[in-house]
């Protein structure tokens, strides 16, 4: 169970001194520190439990999202969740993992993202469609779609079967609104322009 300093200030009211109770729980094994103000009482959660407290708002995409869909199989080590409006890449280490927090433009943060419930806890992570276009949006532009390509099943290792179970029908949607060419190439690929091989 996620808990805050507070909470734990309150829980410790009786003791002469809280937060050096929650010093020697932190020492013996009884919490577990998240970030700061953040204490987490289950040594066994997943970190997956944990990246909305840590920063937000935010959702889990990015890698992860991919690897759960396996869109990718390669192992993912970091947690990585998109926040807008940030301006900048923030990164947090504990017990649980590493997170790391990068923006996706505001306009499209809202779509493509669902709530997972899981006992105690609840998580949002994108949907496999939202995370691929997150993906690309980070990436340098390629110029042709032959490099797009390349992009996709060399560099990112994407599964193309699974690639083309996606809703097309939703990148079309949302991917304009990156205003990023690696989405109009993923919008062009999905499509079968195959002639496209130049930026105009």
């Amino acid at each position: 169970m996620v808990i805050t300093t507070q909470q734990l200030i309150e829980k410790y009211s009786s003791f002469a001194d809280p937060k050096g109770k929650i010093a020697r729980d932190v020492k013996s094994g009884k919490l577990f520190y998240v970030a700061r103000g953040l204490y987490e009482t289950d040594p066994n959660t997943s970190a997956r439990n944990l990246a909305q407290f840590i920063y937000g708002p935010s959702y889990i995409s990015f890698d992860r999202a991919l690897l759960d869909y396996g869109l990718i199989t390669e192992a993912v080590y970091t947690l990585t969740c998109a926040t807008y409006g940030k301006n900048k890449i923030k990164t947090y280490e504990n017990a649980f993992g590493t997170f790391v927090y990068r923006d996706v433009p505001k306009d499209v943060y809202r779509y493509g993202v669902t709530v997972v419930v899981l006992e105690n806890y609840s998580y949002q992570i994108a949907t496999a469609e939202k995370a691929l276009c997150d993906k690309l949006y980070t990436i340098s532009p390629v110029n042709s779609l032959k490099a797009f390509k390349q992009l996709l099943f060399e560099d990112l290792r994407i599964n193309e079967e699974k690639l083309l179970e996606l809703d097309k029908q939703f990148i079309f949607r949302i991917a304009p609104l990156y205003k990023k060419k690696n989405l109009d190439w993923l919008v062009r690929y999905l499509k079968g322009d195959n002639y496209a091989t130049s930026t105009n």
